[in-house]
């Protein structure tokens, strides 16, 4: 529920981050062809797992005195202006924090080809059906008043949301409210709502096995299994991790985000075999998913 200092991760979360995962390859899907909406390079574990993807990026503060039914924040978008427009994503930060407890997923996504604009809300103290209307206000924002250079840079027909704890609760809202979404990312979600079987947009939800805010067993399970089987979904649970595993770099997420944002943001079929079959090992205590996607 809290992105405040309620919780840590466990010491083995590191050793469990930096295990190996069992490796992916990009092969058959290389092979198919290009689809519209492709950027960047053919995918390979090595870039999914660096710091930085292959676009060089800016960014741009947004204050709260311009914008409305959020509470401002920043925009991060690849600089590259020869490839065409590039999908966007909305992501809020958890209960009692700002958008920059969970700010580095700004550049990093950004820097696969995606304009991200991390949101801090209207109050700090925001439940989640008020953190997804924010959400939904922040791409709103992003396709009709942002700047000429960010705005220029948008399909407004390939969005998407993300949040962390009541901000993953959030991104699930907005999801159910907005079913034109491309995707959902769902960070450790808390949310008192249990049943989304409305969600109709693809969603990966991240877990965190020693959650004791947010324990898996209560939300992101329950939330991954009342979405209906006809939705593309996925369930990802952390091993080792605690709460507050976005407030800190973290492999695992920053791969799995993007190339779930790749598949269904930009319908890149390149990420497919990083998705499916399910990953297994290292930093991963469980993976479900609807494979093959379509």
């Amino acid at each position: 529920m809290t992105g405040g200092a309620l919780t840590a991760a466990p010491a083995g979360h590191a050793a469990a981050q930096a295990a190996p995962l069992v490796p992916r390859t990009a092969g058959v899907a290389a092979a198919q062809a290009a689809g519209p909406y492709e950027r960047g390079p053919a995918p390979t574990d090595a870039l999914l797992e660096a710091l930085r993807g292959p676009f060089t990026t800016s960014e741009q503060a947004v204050s709260p005195l311009s914008v409305r039914g959020f509470g401002g924040g920043r925009v991060y978008y690849p600089d590259d202006t020869s490839q065409g427009t590039f999908g966007a994503v909305a992501i809020s930060p958890g209960y009692t924090a700002s958008w920059a407890s969970i700010s580095w997923l700004g550049p990093r996504i950004a820097s696969h080809g995606f304009v991200v604009i991390g949101i801090d809300t209207l109050t700090r103290t925001d439940q989640p059906a008020s953190r997804g209307r924010q959400l939904l206000a922040a791409l709103d924002y992003l396709v009709q008043d942002s700047p000429a250079a960010v705005r220029s840079r948008i399909d407004a027909s390939r969005l998407a949301v993300a949040g962390h704890s009541m901000g993953g609760g959030g991104s699930l809202e907005a999801a159910e409210d907005r079913p034109q979404l491309q995707a959902a990312i769902p960070l450790a979600p808390w949310n008192l709502t249990k049943n989304w079987s409305g969600v109709r947009v693809p969603t990966l939800i991240i877990g965190a096995e020693y959650d004791t805010v947010a324990p898996v067993a209560t939300h992101s399970q329950l939330f991954y299994e009342s979405i209906p089987a006809s939705s593309e979904k996925a369930y990802l649970e952390l091993n080792g991790a605690g709460h507050l595993f976005p407030a800190t770099v973290d492999t695992t997420t920053g791969k799995y985000m993007v190339a779930w944002l790749k598949r269904f943001v930009d319908d890149d079929t390149r990420y497919e075999p990083f998705l499916c079959p399910a990953p297994r090992g290292g930093a991963i205590e469980e993976y479900r998913d609807t494979c093959p996607h379509t």
